[in-house]
Formats: C-alpha cells, sequence, structure tokens
C-alpha cells in the first residue's frame, strides 16, 4: 500500500530540497528518505536518490544508520552512483565496501573513472582486491594495477588514466574525427597530448586551439611543450603545489622514462589540497589519520602514542618545578602565577608553530628568507612580551600587593615570549631538515620548552629578586 501511495504522490512531492537554509541535509528529506529505506520503496528511492550529486549522496549516507546506508545500496541497485564513496571518510567507505560482495564492486569500478576505482580498491585486503581485478577486462586491469603500484599519496595513485593521446603527424581533422569516433575517451579533458611509437610525451595541444585550427594543419605544428609534466611518483602535495603555482587546469603524469601514463584534473587536486590540508590539522593536534566517524577504539589508539610522550615532557616540566619547591614554600604566590607564564608561552609557541609548519608544507619559508622570518618572530615575541609583561606585572602586582612580585612574572614573560617564538620556528625547522614531519611532533616538544622555560625563568627570577631559597 505504501508504494501505491508513494507512486501516485511521487511526480508532484518527490523532488524536496537537499539542503536546508544552515547548508545540513534538509531533516524532512532525510525522514522521507529512511522511511522509503524501511518500506524498500525503491519507486520513491531511485528517483529521488539518483538525481543527488555525487558529494549529496555522500553526505546522506554519512547521516544514515550503518544498516540503512547498506540497505540503500541493497535497493538503488544500478542506480547507485559509486563515485559517491570516493566523498566519503575511510572508515564509512569501508564499511560499504565490505558488505558487498567483490562481484558487485567489480562491476562497479567498471563504471568509474579509474582515479575514483584506485581510491576504492587501495584501501580493500590484497585478496579482495586482486580478486576484484580478475573480473575486469584485460586493459582495464591492467591500467588499475599500474597504478595501484605506486606509492600511496603519489600522482600515480590520483591520476586518470583515460586520456588523448595522437601522434603528431596527425592533422586537426585526423584528431577530430578519432575523438568523435573512439568510445573510450574519458568524459571529461581539456588537452590532447601528443606522443611518439613508445608513447614518449612530446607536447600537448589545448582544445580550443585544436578548435580555432584548420582540418589540414598538422598536430605537431600546434603543439606545445609540457613544462609541467608530472612525474608518477611525484607527492600529491607537491603536484598540487605545481597546480597552485601555475595556475594548470590538467597536467600530464609520466614515469620514469618520460611515457604517458596518466592526466592529474584540477577536481582531483582540489581533493588533494582539502585532504593534505586536514593532514596538517590532524597531526598539528596529535590525531594522526583519525576521521569523526572512527570507532572508539580506533580514535583512542591514535591518540594514545602522543598523549603517552606528552605525560613524559609533563614530568620533565614538573621536575623543573620540583627543583624550588622550598621557593615556593615561602612564597605561595608564585604557585598561583607560575602557570600564567607558562600559558602564555604555549599560546604563542602554537601560533609561531602553526605559521612555520604551514610555510613549510607551502614551500614559503626556505633556506633562504628562514634568518629573516627567524627575526621578525623574535621581534614579535619581544614586542608581544613586553606588552603582556606590563599587563600581567600590574594585575600580580595590585593582586597581591607586591611590586617586585609583578617585576619579577614581567620579566620572566617576556623571556618565555621570546623563547615561545624561536621555539615555535626552530623546532619545526630541525623537524624538517632531518626529515621528519614538523606537524606531527612539533607541538609537544614547542609546549615542553615553554614550560620548561617558563617556570625555571620566573622561579629564579623570584629567588634571585626576593633572596629565597
Amino acid at each position: 500500500m505504501a508504494d501505491d501511495r508513494l507512486v501516485d504522490d511521487a511526480p508532484a512531492e518527490a523532488w524536496s530540497p537537499v539542503y536546508d537554509d544552515d547548508g545540513n541535509i534538509d531533516s524532512d528529506f532525510l525522514t522521507r528518505v529512511a522511511a522509503a529505506i524501511a518500506d524498500r520503496d525503491t519507486l520513491f528511492l531511485r528517483p529521488e536518490v539518483g538525481r543527488l550529486h555525487e558529494s549529496e549522496l555522500a553526505d546522506l549516507l554519512v547521516r544514515l544508520t550503518p544498516e540503512a546506508r547498506q540497505a540503500l545500496v541493497r535497493l538503488m541497485g544500478e542506480e547507485f552512483d559509486y563515485t559517491a564513496l570516493t566523498e566519503l571518510d575511510e572508515a564509512i567507505r569501508l564499511e560499504i565496501v565490505d558488505a558487498m560482495p567483490n562481484a558487485q564492486i567489480a562491476e562497479a569500478v567498471r563504471e568509474l573513472n579509474s582515479d575514483d576505482a584506485v581510491y576504492i580498491l587501495e584501501d580493500l585486503d590484497e585478496e579482495d582486491r586482486k580478486e576484484i581485478l580478475e573480473q575486469l577486462p584485460f586493459r582495464e586491469r591492467i591500467r588499475l594495477r599500474r597504478a595501484l603500484e605506486y606509492p600511496e599519496e603519489s600522482a600515480g595513485r590520483r591520476m586518470q588514466t583515460e586520456f588523448v593521446a595522437v601522434p603528431p603527424f596527425w592533422t586537426v581533422g585526423q584528431t577530430i574525427d578519432y575523438m568523435r569516433e573512439d568510445e573510450d575517451l574519458p568524459e571529461r579533458f581539456s588537452q590532447i597530448f601528443v606522443v611518439d611509437p613508445s608513447f614518449k610525451l612530446l607536447g600537448a595541444v589545448d582544445l580550443d586551439r585544436v578548435l580555432r585550427t584548420k582540418r589540414p594543419e598538422k598536430v605537431e605544428e600546434i603543439m606545445h611543450e609540457t613544462r609541467h609534466a608530472i612525474p608518477a611518483v611525484m607527492d600529491q602535495e607537491e603536484a598540487a603545489q605545481i597546480f597552485q603555482q601555475y595556475d594548470l587546469l590538467s597536467a600530464a603524469v609520466v614515469d620514469d622514462s618520460e611515457r604517458l601514463v596518466g592526466v592529474l584534473t584540477i577536481d582531483d587536486v582540489v581533493d588533494m589540497i582539502q585532504e593534505e590540508a586536514e593532514e596538517d590539522i590532524r597531526r598539528l593536534g596529535g590525531v594522526g589519520d583519525e576521521e569523526i566517524s572512527d570507532t572508539v577504539l580506533t580514535a583512542a589508539r591514535s591518540r594514545i602514542g602522543w598523549l603517552l610522550i606528552n605525560l613524559l615532557t609533563a614530568f620533565l616540566a614538573s621536575s623543573v618545578i620540583g627543583l624550588f619547591d622550598a621557593t615556593i614554600q615561602q612564597m605561595v604566590a608564585l604557585a598561583v602565577l607560575m602557570p600564567i607564564v607558562a600559558s602564555m608561552g604555549g599560546n604563542a609557541g602554537t601560533q609561531t608553530m602553526t605559521v612555520t609548519v604551514r610555510a613549510l608544507a607551502t614551500r614559503d619559508l626556505d633556506i633562504y628568507n628562514s634568518g629573516r622570518i627567524i627575526r621578525r618572530e623574535v621581534l614579535v615575541g619581544l614586542l608581544n612580551g613586553v606588552c603582556f609583561a606590563v599587563l600581567v606585572g600590574i594585575v600580580a602586582a595590585v593582586w597581591f600587593e607586591n611590586v617586585g612580585l609583578g617585576e619579577v612574572i614581567g620579566a620572566a614573560m617576556i623571556v618565555n615570549m621570546i623563547a615561545a617564538a624561536l621555539a615555535g620556528m626552530l623546532i619545526p625547522l630541525v623537524l624538517h631538515r632531518f626529515g621528519a614531519d614538523p606537524a606531527i611532533a612539533s607541538g609537544v616538544f614547542v609546549t615542553t620548552v615553554t614550560d620548561v622555560v617558563g617556570f625555571f625563568g620566573f622561579l629564579s627570577f623570584a629567588s634571585w629578586w626576593f633572596g629565597l631559597h
């Protein structure tokens, strides 16, 4: 009965908005889809969900329960857009794919562009991946295997192996006829690549140039050199920087012999830039590759390592305080004010560290300008230190009715803010110099420096100023 009612209403009522005014999945739309999944109402789901863009479908899947997601994939059948899986967190994507038989995954992969297919296959177990690849046509299987052999997060993993390549002696007319007749062309492309018989890249021709040129003209006469061909083994972050620097829409990907093996397009690069930015943010927080959809155990495991290191550094800072236990006993106000010095230094160090790590990632900071930037950050630390030294010094002097205490904490504040600036710059630079990722380890070490310097400086100044022992 539910199917008959929804069939009657579908033409007038089914096309509801996907998002509400706040940019979230519309609650009414979500309720209707969930009800249709519960009723197994494919006559509603296939036109209503089938119209969604891949990113909209991914947002919908995130809001559904795990059981509803799997049911939706089954009910949609061939109407399900598997490209949406590439828009999901890894945990949700694997949850959906693991519930699908390998034959269904193989059928889905055949309908996807090679870059999207690799994105799904690379997370599967080796045995399942092998079984799925064996069910694909020979040519497609070879393409995907070659892409999967490249390192993770490399241009070769993110490239699309569907492209248009022609020999240099072809005419523009032959090239146009070829593009009209060949059924295996990519859905969208903006360049035609020119190759020799061994598929070595010679150059490229933009589509608009082809359209403006008469048919008898040879391709080699209108092609231009591909000055920004990207090695397949290049890290995806470096590839994205090339796109950003030269305002590229697409770029050829070549192997070690400079043979054309694929193409990177701007839509893939935008995803790569977002992925790298998110990775840097997570690493700065010490949470590794954690996703919001990860299980409790997975999330706890990804965080515990750096929490343990942070615990060890906290003991180091505490041991510095222990050196002045007698001093603190004689003047309890020191214990009250100590956290202020350390906290301000930690925040200042984190600010400098964040700017430094991002500058290293974007290559805006290198050996040639590092000295100038370090001097700038030290002066920034000095200026901020003086400002807050005056402010905190006045508050401390009034609070405890002790001018000397205000002077001591002011001096400690200046020293720690300068130390924070130096640590925020030098620690990421040193880690980067020795090949470590500064986004992963910098935070813990910068905080340790500011805590140790802050406690030691403040308590040392107090001991000297007031003659405490």
